[in-house]
């Protein structure tokens, strides 16, 4: 998952602490902009913490983690969404410049064929 991708909810099951210290939860089937990946905690464990990926959206702002030293915001674990397929926006925009320039200035676009003197004639 890249920031600024797109993704849709797939879990929106919390429990009942994460709805008391959050603000604003995703819901299933609602598209979503990544707005960070970073890498968060499941659970904290005596001998240590699991790692996950963990997402904020721009769609959806919380208040700080009260676990987290640097008072990052509250995130969200990247498995509660899929990945929509869409480039992000600025691939996007990156990909139509690329075919924009393809035949502008020749007044319209022929099929290259046998015989037409163009692509692939040996």
């Amino acid at each position: 998952m890249l920031k600024g991708q797109k993704v849709v909810c797939i879990n929106d099951s919390f429990s009942a602490l994460v709805k008391a210290i959050y603000k604003q939860l995703p819901v299933k089937g609602k598209t979503y902009t990544i707005r960070e990946v970073f890498l968060g905690r499941e659970k904290v464990i005596k001998a240590g913490d699991s790692a996950t990926v963990g997402l904020l959206l721009t769609e959806l702002v919380n208040p700080p983690d009260p676990l987290h030293r640097g008072q990052q915001e509250l995130g969200f674990n990247s498995e509660r969404f899929a990945p929509l397929e869409e480039l992000p926006p600025e691939e996007n925009a990156e990909e139509a410049k690329e075919l924009i320039g393809i035949g502008q200035n020749s007044g319209g676009w022929m099929p290259a064929g046998p015989g037409s003197g163009d692509y692939g004639s040996n």
